[in-house]
């Protein structure tokens, strides 16, 4: 292969590069060492791959080149390389969650999503940045420092998948896996320029093996493992490898990956501005392209809001911290906490309003009733499009200023609702302005990933994909 054409490899996306590689157009080698390559040329300006585990791709690569040649049957991600989100387990690296603390903590195995991803063939090239524990909106690790935006290093990354954004934006990966509690796959998507998927609670297995194999119920109900890619077609085809229920997460499911048609056009809810608290005139035309993509791709649109967006995604917060919650950081994990954790997480259940059992309580039963209304809703109009933040990408290292926490999420109440009702969303790009990506989310009914892909990937079909970029 020419040094021009092993350039373009980093350029392709997962999908592409599986053909590639079973077609013999490039070996799973060549791949992979274009991909270390752009990661050796772009990372030092983004700071989003920590570990890179360049002998051990390179061994995996030359594997699978051997199992190609010896005509063996192949999986779908056969030699295509992947990267993880630094608080999912790897075996053989530690799982630090960005914190000095665990820079020590090895997994005695592999998280469930990378067993199933190694399992489909995919080959792990390196570890990815996140804030300090996974908390924050904004990526700036005690133990790595601090993600860049590839498309303007004044402005954040997002969180706390970020790291994993902006390597697959700048060509650095072409697949990811990562977290979602508060909006942590699609904020970053947003913010880069990239696709996301957040699956519904209990699509996808979320397990450790590196620290304590604890959380509490709320944490259990919202957060979640997905995929991170350029296109839609990867997100799919991750999510037939990654779904499926494990004994090692109790609350995974045998959902069939495709429901049954529905009859006539699918109807689209088209929220500009959740629950009437303001959206950017940046924000609001992203959400307006993707309708009328959608609209050109025969699907019905209609300027509908389902009910109680606030109501959930203030469930949320106070699922997040209940007394149990609150006695539990302060006792054990704010010892381990750096400054800039401590601080968001005071403000975060300062904005809670630091509630009782009974309100804490309630908010379970809010989510319940919010559900049921949202499942009614969805009955008319399964899909519902709107923004993941309200706001541009903001400032970089200026979430934790003076009520920046409790601001934040308000612009980001669509994205906690969906936490909260651990339903599925696609974030995807659809343009540019200001120089920043534009961003909306495809949320769908439980276990309707199909729903949202479909959609998701005709929305891209029209208005194209504006990755990979160089660091600017």
């Amino acid at each position: 292969m020419t040094a021009g054409a092993a350039t373009e490899l980093w350029r392709m996306s997962a999908t592409e590069l599986a053909e590639v590689i079973r077609a013999r157009q490039a070996s799973s080698a060549e791949v992979v060492t274009a991909h270390l390559r752009r990661i050796e040329a772009v990372n030092p300006a983004v700071n989003a791959v920590v570990t890179v585990l360049g002998e051990q791709a390179l061994q995996a690569a030359d594997a699978a080149d051997r199992a190609l040649a010896a005509g063996a049957d192949l999986p779908p991600f056969h030699g295509v390389p992947f990267t993880i989100k630094d608080n999912i387990d790897v075996a053989g690296t530690p799982t630090t969650q960005g914190l000095k603390a665990l820079a020590a903590a090895y997994p005695r195995r592999d998280a469930p999503v990378v067993e199933r991803m190694k399992a489909a063939g995919a080959i792990p090239l390196g570890r990815t940045n996140l804030p300090s524990g996974a908390v924050r909106w904004h990526t700036d690790s005690e133990l790595w420092g601090a993600t860049v935006n590839p498309w303007d290093r004044t402005r954040t990354p997002g969180a706390s998948s970020a790291g994993e954004a902006a390597a697959i934006a700048t060509g650095m990966s072409p697949l990811g896996l990562g977290s979602d509690g508060l909006g942590s796959l699609r904020h970053p998507a947003q913010c880069c320029g990239i696709a996301a998927l957040k699956p519904t609670l209990g699509r996808i297995p979320h397990a450790t093996t590196s620290g304590p194999d604890f959380a509490a119920i709320g944490m259990q109900l919202t957060g979640v493992y997905g995929p991170l890619a350029r296109r839609v077609a990867d997100l799919q085809a991750a999510l037939a490898v990654l779904a499926g229920p494990s004994w090692r997460d109790p609350w995974t499911v045998p959902a069939p990956l495709r429901g049954p048609e529905r009859p006539g056009p699918v109807r689209v809810a088209l929220v500009v501005d959740p629950a009437g608290n303001g959206t950017a005139p940046q924000v609001q035309e992203g959400v307006r392209k993707a309708a009328a993509a959608l609209e050109d791709s025969g699907y019905v649109i209609e300027e509908a809001e389902p009910p109680s967006i606030e109501a959930a995604a203030n469930a949320l917060l106070v699922m997040l911290s209940t007394p149990g919650i609150r006695q539990g950081w302060k006792e054990f994990l704010a010892p381990l906490a750096p400054p800039g954790t401590r601080q968001f997480m005071s403000a975060f259940f300062e904005a809670a309003g630091h509630p009782g059992a009974m309100a804490a309580e309630q908010s379970f039963m809010t989510r319940q009733s919010v559900l049921r209304a949202w499942g009614e809703f969805q009955e008319a109009r399964p899909l519902i499009v709107a923004p993941v933040c309200t706001e541009p990408p903001f400032e970089a290292g200026t979430d934790l200023n003076e009520g920046r926490v409790a601001e934040t999420i308000g612009t980001m109440r669509m994205a906690m609702a969906v936490n909260a009702l651990g339903l599925p969303a696609v974030a995807l790009p659809v343009g540019v302005a200001g120089g920043l990506p534009q961003g909306v989310q495809v949320i769908g009914p439980r276990y309707r990933e199909d729903l949202c892909l479909g959609a998701a990937g005709a929305i891209e079909s029209r208005l194209g994909v504006i990755t990979p970029i160089d660091p600017r």
